[in-house]
């Protein structure tokens, strides 16, 4: 039938000398369907320019068929453009924050490398100057061999009254490498010559189960690392988690805190109604900190989140039932933003802790020298009421914690079996050096700290929150 008229319309049209430029074209219209264009020259006009053709008609056509196919793919769904322009606005927000958090990220770990790295740097400029000193030291003098059954008077010691059998003599070098200090309370030194050094080592009995742990002595032994939750994302690295021993309302004594604390905006508080809740993760609070938080040093106390303030040393209290600052105060001449870490790192300057003795801050400064400090503070205030300065370097431990008041300093951050080193007694003022076996499970422990809620240590081992069982002796 469309031939037909087409043929009739044409048999109309085409009269005289203009049938032999009659033309005919097809191609599509703005709505898809096919349309068909018959075109002569007209009879009363001399000329008249063409301004298209069959290929131009056909472009024109499949133009507006993409055009109705575009309309229909972005406005379809979402009731016309309007929609679709609002849809993708929302995905490219959603891109750009994602972005920016993984920046967020990523610089973060970047001054965590190049902390470390000043701190390797400095680490090797002192062995380099150690060398150096061994190298001009002149070598000491060798003596003859003694012989198996030499005279007192030859050997240079003189037996005490009564004293029946010798005994070797035993240095006790400080952390320094100080081993000037040789004594021996049965004989006395001669003149000198060579001598026999050895390092004093606390043997540990191996748990029986005889001695409860509700005592305040020494740590006996430390268990088995636990494993109750591994962090989702990268934030999650290094962190700290943590549970107040003495819970105020709202939040009950088996709530369970965490801050993730890769990032460069870290304030993010999380909150778990039990160990259960936590190992689901699924947290019943989440608060968030007015101040940024620095590394891994925070911890829980009657009712407040204790933890230090980004780049500088300023300690924060920060109230969980009001959600705001109850006090704030600067840590007197402590080093802060890598200046006296831990060995792994993370801006480990100050770190909080709690145990049966109240709120404990450790620490260095440069009168200190890097050396370790530890100082008492008031839970309300945050004021200084006493502190303590060791003879163990800051950055030679890789974490420590508080139980007791005494500081234990563990050697390895890294290494699967490692040791709990050194001790230090607030009570006494005297440190000794000690071999506890200790594991880090994932090689990579960023905190440790005194659980005095279950007389546990918890810890964040890369990525897990692991906890482990202590076995205290009694005090003496």
């Amino acid at each position: 039938m469309l031939v037909l008229l087409l043929l009739c319309t044409s048999g109309l049209l085409l009269r005289g000398d203009a049938q032999d430029r009659a033309a005919l074209w097809r191609g599509n219209d703005r709505s898809g369907r096919c349309q068909y264009t018959f075109s002569v020259p007209s009879p009363t006009e001399a000329s008249c320019p063409q301004t298209g053709g069959p290929e131009v008609e056909g472009l024109k056509a499949r133009l507006s068929l993409l055009e109705v196919l575009v309309s229909r793919l972005t406005g379809g769904d979402t009731g016309g453009p309007q929609g679709a322009t609002a849809r993708v606005q929302t995905e490219l927000h959603q891109s750009l924050n994602r972005v920016t958090g993984e920046r967020n990220l990523l610089q973060g770990e970047k001054e965590r490398l190049e902390q470390e790295l000043e701190g390797l740097q400095r680490r090797m400029e002192e062995m380099r100057r150690e060398t150096e000193r061994l190298r001009n030291k002149p070598c000491p003098l060798q003596t003859p061999a003694v012989p198996p059954s030499p005279p007192l008077q030859d050997s240079g010691l003189t037996r005490p009254a009564g004293g029946s059998r010798p005994s070797h003599l035993i240095a006790r070098p400080n952390r320094q490498g100080d081993s000037s200090s040789l004594r021996d309370s049965a004989w006395q030194i001669g003149p000198q010559g060579f001598q026999e050094l050895k390092a004093e080592v606390t043997e540990v009995p191996a748990p029986d189960g005889s001695e409860e742990n509700t005592g305040c002595g020494d740590v006996v032994s430390v268990g088995e690392p636990v494993t109750h939750r591994k962090a989702d994302t990268i934030a999650g690295k290094y962190g700290v988690w943590m549970q107040d021993p003495e819970a105020v309302s709202p939040y009950g004594p088996n709530m369970i805190w965490r801050i993730d604390t890769i990032g460069s905006d870290v304030r993010q508080l999380y909150g778990y109604e039990d160990m259960e809740q936590l190992t689901k993760g699924f947290p019943s609070k989440v608060l968030l900190l007015p101040e940024l938080v620095e590394s891994t040093g925070s911890t829980l106390y009657r009712g407040s989140l204790y933890y230090q303030r980004r780049r500088s040393r300023s300690l924060i209290r920060f109230d969980l039932a009001s959600e705001s600052i109850a006090a704030r105060r600067e840590l007197p001449h402590a080093g802060f933003h890598g200046q006296f870490p831990y060995s792994w790192g993370g801006y480990t300057d100050i770190d909080l802790s709690v145990d049966e003795q109240g709120l404990w801050a450790v620490y260095s400064s440069s009168k200190a020298k890097g050396a370790i400090v530890i100082s008492q503070l008031d839970p309300n205030s945050l004021e200084v009421k006493r502190s303590w300065e060791t003879n163990i370097r800051k950055n030679s431990v890789a974490n420590s914690f508080i139980i007791c008041g005494k500081l234990y300093t563990v050697a390895s951050y890294t290494s699967p079996d490692t040791i709990i080193n050194y001790i230090y007694d607030t009570r006494t003022s005297q440190g000794k050096s000690v071999a506890i076996p200790f594991k880090n499970k994932y090689r990579y422990n960023s905190m440790i700290d005194y659980n005095l809620a279950q007389r546990k240590l918890f810890a964040w081992d890369n990525f897990h929150m692991v906890s482990y069982d202590l076995r205290l002796g009694r005090q003496e």
